[in-house]
């Protein structure tokens, strides 16, 4: 389970952030970024890396840790089209930086899950598979996931006929089905295969 111990080792150098990702692999929707300042002392039993929990478990944390007025978090959405625009990398390494920004503090460091980011405008370090190690990145990737499902099951109320409430934009069978009923819709990542295929004219997809 993550604990504190990487926050203490840089405790002497300001505030420590820890921040991660979610939806950097889905055909569809936007990378979602969290960034999040956990106080000295805390713990929780039932943190952890936002892959490892159930929807229901991740979505009470979100609602608890949130209303937490110890806890600064934030998170920053970068859109499909972006994604498109500069790839998922620098899109997702974007939003590190702007939720970071977002929290109007100087960071003395910025545990990132994963490795570290090029060009990153804030001290940082990498730590791969950081969301099971670091209890602020733990809560980061739980405040990154929740937001952006909730994003996906509201676009789901506008684009019902890709199910974006149940696979979040992930490439599951029944997505690439409605792909190749109906299309891409706004929502989709063009760069991405397979929807880039469908994007092409008509002659083209041989």
């Amino acid at each position: 389970m993550p604990d504190l111990e990487y926050e203490k080792t840089y405790a002497d150098l300001g505030i420590v952030i820890g921040v991660d990702e979610a939806g950097r692999g889905p055909l569809a929707g936007p990378v979602s970024v969290g960034a999040a300042i956990i106080p000295v002392g805390f713990s929780h039993p039932l943190i952890n890396d936002s892959k490892k929990l159930t929807e229901k478990r991740r979505e009470f944390l979100y609602d608890e840790l949130s209303q937490n007025s110890d806890i600064r978090w934030a998170v920053s959405i970068v859109e499909a089209a972006e994604v498109d625009e500069v790839n998922v990398l620098k899109a997702t390494h974007l939003g590190m930086a702007r939720a970071v920004k977002a929290l109007g503090v100087e960071p003395g460091m910025c545990l990132i899950d994963g490795l570290p980011v090029p060009n990153y405008p804030y001290p940082h370090i990498g730590i791969v598979k950081g969301d099971s190690k670091s209890l602020s990145i733990a809560t980061a990737s739980i405040f990154a996931k929740v937001t952006r499902d909730r994003i996906m099951r509201e676009a789901a109320l506008t684009y019902p006929e890709y199910g974006f409430e149940r696979h979040k934009g992930y490439g599951t069978k029944a997505h690439l089905e409605a792909l190749t009923r109906h299309g891409p819709c706004p929502l989709h990542r063009r760069s991405f295969q397979p929807v880039a295929h469908f994007c092409l004219p008509s002659g083209d997809q041989g």
